[in-house]
């Protein structure tokens, strides 16, 4: 398929740096802003030579407000509306300023401003599925120093668009699709660097994004559109590949495991016998049976071995039918001939507890994934395509219904793997993933990773960014695993001292009580129990790399997505998008 993800028109391309009719605020604003201390906070502006905390984070003074938290609401910049400011401590270990407003059209900002005392740097956070509300979230990182001391400013954004799960905002309203794409995550970024500016004297001296799902997603998006906007991004279990997680993911996990008659054929009652079998067959490959299995790629289970023998107990096996869901659930979406529609295996071995987001408890109930792909193809999949009474029979899983779909990953998605500008701007990104995440494949994250080291090259690849791959946690926490850990700090010392990400802690916590902690090192170092002492203690395994992995191979009908190709930048014109390659994709092909 060699034709473009585009949609014809006469709008120019807005690249990241131009200004947008819809809200995005002036260089001259922010210029006016900046004199209070400069607008520094984004990558490549880190002053040397401080001196460095033990977490390796620089020692950087706290800063008091300039001006009080109520007159926030008296600032004025282009296109932006402060409704309210006013101190609070809810949520938070101190007490800040809320300062809560919209950036037209339609995008909400929330704002986190620490009154008695601020560190000097400004975390943005992301939110999940299709956004709609504003809520900070610092994502895995509460254990960072300044967020549990409460000295890090924070904000987040509705991405453009309030409530409505079923997907409708996006009907007729390509500047809510724009912004929930890609801008408003960019233009929040740059007004609350404006109001912190003005607040404190000085802008941040450090910039970071923090989000897991389609915080990921957002995460990423901003590496590859927006590389100046943080000098630091810790992107979790991403939604990057949007339009094929929305479609064909989540709608083979509900079509395949459906008869001819429309029943389901695999119920959750069956999922702990499944999961026991796995654990039976591959918790011990890494040399130590805790209920984890360290790398599901290394497990071969065959759901066949459960499939039952004359007259066993039908409690304790699987029907045929059964066995092939199993196998086709983990196995991933293809079409008739065997093709992958999507990168790679769909759900670990290790994850079945977590299958009921997909497999109902009883006949007629509708699952998770069902839902996910209908909000998604009825207002916002097809691009221009308003389909309120789109079912998921409507799907087809062949060649061509693939590449009709994945038309909107040109501003949906973000596979871009050539992060070379944010590198070369001084950028950090920590990718992580949950080896037992039931929504969106860990594999997914690891082609994407792969495709990175293709297109950059390992070493540059090991300069700039580092994945981790946690076991038995599942969609950005949760899981039998331990899934409590702290990526933020690692971003935060990488980018402020030079130190390199290494082992990460995770723990798990019941009542408060942590009763496990396990170290998790950088892909593709595993932890191994070093045969003393408790196996549920953290200081009992040390770091082991495999000589060889096994794979990666990321074959699928949609590898070259992974590419600059596919990304547009688009625009509104009344009810339409209309959408153009990027201006860096066309500087590619005219300097190739």
């Amino acid at each position: 398929m060699r034709r473009m993800f585009t949609r014809a028109g006469r709008s120019r391309p807005k690249g990241p740096r131009t200004r947008w009719k819809a809200g995005l605020i002036t260089l001259a604003t922010l210029a006016a802003f900046a004199s209070a201390g400069g607008l520094t906070g984004a990558a490549g502006a880190q002053p040397a030579h401080r001196p460095v905390t033990a977490a390796g984070l620089a020692d950087l003074p706290a800063l008091h407000p300039k001006m009080d938290c109520a007159d926030v609401t008296g600032l004025h910049l282009e296109n932006v509306t402060i409704t309210s400011a006013a101190v609070s401590t809810a949520g938070a270990p101190a007490p800040y300023c809320d300062v809560r407003g919209t950036i037209a059209p339609a995008d909400t900002i929330v704002m986190r401003l620490p009154v008695d005392g601020w560190t000097q740097r400004y975390v943005q956070t992301g939110c999940g599925g299709e956004c709609g509300s504003a809520g900070i979230n610092y994502t895995q990182a509460s254990a960072c120093p300044v967020v549990a001391d409460g000295t890090v400013a924070g904000a987040t954004t509705d991405m453009g668009h309030q409530g409505q799960n079923d997907g409708s905002w996006a009907a007729d309203d390509p500047q809510a699709q724009i912004d929930f794409s890609y801008r408003g995550v960019h233009v929040t970024s740059q007004v609350a660097k404006a109001i912190i500016a003005r607040f404190y004297g000085r802008s941040p001296v450090y910039s970071y994004f923090d989000g897991c799902s389609d915080g990921g997603r957002e995460a990423l998006m901003e590496a590859q559109r927006y590389p100046g906007d943080f000098d630091g991004i810790a992107a979790g279990a991403p939604a990057n590949d949007m339009v094929v997680q929305n479609t064909f993911h989540h709608a083979w996990n509900v079509l395949t495991n459906l008869d001819d008659s429309g029943h389901y054929i695999l119920l959750a009652g069956r999922l702990p016998l499944i999961h026991n079998a796995v654990l039976s067959a591959c918790d011990r490959r890494d040399g130590l049976k805790d209920g984890l299995i360290d790398d599901p790629r290394r497990c071969d289970f065959d759901p066949a071995t459960l499939i039952c023998r004359s007259g066993q107990d039908p409690t304790t096996c699987l029907t045929g039918a059964e066995a092939g869901v199993v196998r086709r659930l983990h196995d991933g979406a293809v079409d008739a001939a065997g093709r992958r529609l999507e990168p790679a295996i769909a759900h670990e071995w290790g994850s079945e507890l977590d299958w009921t987001l997909f497999v109902p408890s009883a006949q007629g109930q509708t699952v998770g994934s069902e839902n996910f792909v209908l909000a998604f193809a009825r207002y916002l999949g097809y691009t221009n395509e308003v389909k309120p009474d789109w079912k998921l029979s409507d799907l087809k899983f062949t060649v061509a219904s693939f590449w009709n779909t994945v038309q909107s990953s040109g501003y949906l998605s973000a596979m871009d793997p050539d992060l070379r500008r944010f590198e070369r701007s001084g950028g950090k990104l920590l990718l992580w993933h949950g080896w037992g995440d039931q929504h969106i494949s860990p594999q997914g994250t690891l082609a994407y990773y792969d495709a990175m080291r293709k297109s950059m090259g390992g070493g540059t690849v090991d300069r700039f960014a580092k994945l981790y791959l946690f076991p038995g946690v599942a969609h950005c926490g949760g899981g039998e695993g331990p899934n409590t850990f702290d990526v933020l700090t690692p971003v935060m010392a990488w980018t402020e001292s030079g130190r390199q990400p290494g082992r990460i802690t995770a723990s798990n916590v019941t009542n408060g009580t942590v009763t496990r902690t396990r170290p998790v090192f950088p892909y593709p170092t595993v932890a191994r129990y070093d045969g003393s002492g408790s196996a549920d203690d953290a200081a009992n395994f040390v770091p082991y790399t495999p000589r060889q992995e096994p794979g990666p191979d990321y074959h699928w009908l949609g590898e070259r997505l992974f590419s600059g190709d596919y990304q547009t930048w688009c625009t509104a014109s009344g009810t339409d998008l209309v959408c153009r390659p990027s201006r860096t994709w066309l500087t590619r092909r005219k300097e190739a």
